[in-house]
């Protein structure tokens, strides 16, 4: 069983101010057979603060995957790309790529993403943008593929 957090990146949903649909979006999308959301929590937009929880949830050993939701674009507080690349060790650029290109086949737009992956330790961090409609397209792109990354992420095979 895969063990999951989500982290939501949002100033407003971390004041309160707005419900975390995306959050919600992500784990009412995990096959339960194979995931086991093992926490949720939320952040401000705010580089310290993302990395701090990235680092709490990896640290922890507790965690295979953490998928970070919200703070991807290109507005002045955006920084979940920059706050996990300065934690993780491994960057995985597949993934961002590949949410990426198949977003294109529906807009434009999605190239303006700036989401990445990476390792830190034994945990798997992928940033997801911060819209429900957004995460549900991102992770239907790669949600297969996550096993196998986490199993070759713990020493399995190629």
């Amino acid at each position: 069983m895969i063990r999951v957090a989500v982290v939501t990146v949002s100033d407003s949903c971390s004041r309160g101010e707005r419900e975390d649909l995306s959050g919600r979006t992500i784990e009412e999308m995990l096959p339960r057979d194979r995931f086991a959301a093992v926490g949720r929590s939320i952040v401000p937009d705010d580089r310290d603060a993302i990395a701090a929880e990235l680092v709490r949830l990896a640290d922890s050993a507790a965690v295979d995957l953490v998928l970070t939701t919200g703070g991807t674009g290109f507005g002045p507080r955006d920084v979940t790309p920059e706050a996990t690349a300065s934690v993780c060790g491994r960057m995985v650029p597949g993934f961002g790529e590949l949410m990426r290109l198949e977003g294109f086949k529906r807009t434009p737009r999605a190239v303006l993403s700036r989401a990445v992956a990476g390792i830190r330790g034994r945990t798997l961090v992928v940033n997801l943008p911060g819209s429900p409609k957004a995460v549900r397209e991102c992770l239907e792109v790669i949600l297969d593929l996550l096993p196998h990354a986490i199993e070759m992420l713990h020493g399995g095979g190629h």
